[in-house]
């Protein structure tokens, strides 16, 4: 249900202005589309400027807040994926202990959701029955759910949240079955709890929790191919949720179509490479040794070019990241000596988050023992204990000392 929460907005929401029954001004669709679009593009200072002008420009409009505040958030977990060095399908979304939410942040982002809400059930209480304004207010609560679970660590106040949130959109089917947008939320939460352990899935049943799998995905694609604003979003969710089916290739279809329409964030091509080289890896268990070199070709091609492209939003601050996902591929790929080297590169990059240095030493130390080089093992797990305790670092590179590394 956490990651439920969080994935649901992993991209900005729907304006609903084709839904309402007095449409706002084509202005804001347009600002509301420049936005959305610096998002996906992770330009959250391009993004935030967008919808500061809506902001001034039409005040009485709830999708001007809603949108900053989902800015600050996205923000704040683009942050929290420097640290963790991952991707979209690899982010922890819990919040991190060692990780004090910035006071001024949150209390900018409580003040922007408190605007939102204040204004759309102004308009949801002249028209009860707009299902645009209802869309909204579920989109507040679920946002609101996300905010309270990844960055405050409130994690049943987020429950209470979120499940409000999707209550609404529920209603908002009831009142419109053709609004397609609302579904994001209602089929993500279908496959999640489809996705449950069966005691898990047995307690959500008693509070009347059910869910599909099939039927969530189902869902998700009916949104990526007749939704309004939420086809990219719903694109985004189905292509982590396939590579967790292990259907590679049609998560890779989407990876590289939303790399090719959003070509400044780089995650996308990150996500590309990642399951080129799952697809690799399964190729050499076939021993489908062509294939797979070809693959990995093409993988060491797209962390080449991030690499050298230093003057993208892929350069400086985010050097440190790719040369650790490049690593993590390539201990994927079987291929532990060039990880190592290039968990150390991600050490040494410029600008490299403090927290994310920790792991990358962490694992260039694994990634020696894996390949029997111990004493250069051995000196990566003390600049491990040297260092902060990131996550449990510590503790693993105590049990790093004692014994060999070793992949279960």
């Amino acid at each position: 249900m956490a990651v439920f929460l969080v994935c649901a907005f992993l991209c900005a929401p729907a304006q609903t202005a084709a839904e309402k029954p007095s449409p706002v001004p084509a202005q804001v669709d347009e600002l509301h589309e420049k936005g959305s679009a610096a998002l996906l593009n992770l330009d959250y200072e391009k993004a935030r400027q967008t919808f500061k002008e809506m902001a001034h420009l039409f005040p009485n409009e709830p999708t001007a807040p809603l949108m900053l505040a989902w800015t600050l958030w996205l923000e704040s977990l683009n942050q929290a994926r420097l640290h963790q060095g991952a991707i979209y399908s690899t982010q922890s979304f819990a919040a991190n202990s060692e990780d004090k939410p910035d006071p001024h942040v949150t209390q900018e982002f409580r003040d922007l959701i408190r605007q939102a809400t204040q204004i759309a059930k102004l308009r949801l209480q002249a028209s009860p029955h707009d299902p645009g304004a209802l869309y909204t207010l579920g989109q507040i609560e679920t946002l609101h759910a996300a905010f309270e679970i990844t960055i405050e660590g409130r994690f049943l106040a987020g429950l209470r949240d979120g499940s409000s949130g999707v209550d609404k959109h529920r209603e908002v089917i009831k009142l419109d079955p053709n609004f397609h947008d609302a579904e994001l939320t209602i089929g993500l939460y279908d496959y999640l709890v489809g996705s449950l352990p069966l005691a898990a899935k047995m307690i959500a049943n008693m509070t009347g929790a059910h869910g599909s799998k099939r039927r969530g995905l189902q869902t998700l694609e009916r949104v990526a191919n007749g939704g309004s604003w939420e086809r990219d979003n719903a694109r985004l969710l189905l292509m982590v949720l396939y590579k967790h089916e292990q259907r590679l290739a049609e998560s890779l279809a989407l990876s590289r179509a939303l790399q090719d329409k959003y070509p400044h964030n780089y995650l996308f091509k990150l996500e590309t490479a990642n399951t080129l080289a799952s697809q690799s890896a399964l190729e050499r268990q076939a021993n489908h040794l062509a294939a797979a070199d070809s693959l990995e070709r093409e993988v060491a091609g797209i962390f080449g070019s991030l690499i050298r492209d230093e003057s993208s939003p892929a350069g400086r601050r985010t050097l440190g990241l790719i040369h650790f996902r490049y690593g993590e591929d390539l201990l994927a790929l079987t291929q532990p000596l060039n990880a190592a080297q290039q968990f150390l590169a991600a050490a040494g990059a410029a600008d490299t988050d403090s927290q994310l240095i920790t792991r990358a030493h962490l694992r260039a130390a694994q990634s020696f023992d894996l390949f029997g080089q111990r004493s250069e093992a051995l000196a990566e797990y003390r600049i491990v204990l040297s260092r902060a305790n990131t996550g449990n670092s510590i503790e693993q590179a105590h049990r790093g000392l004692k014994e060999p590394y070793r992949t279960k």
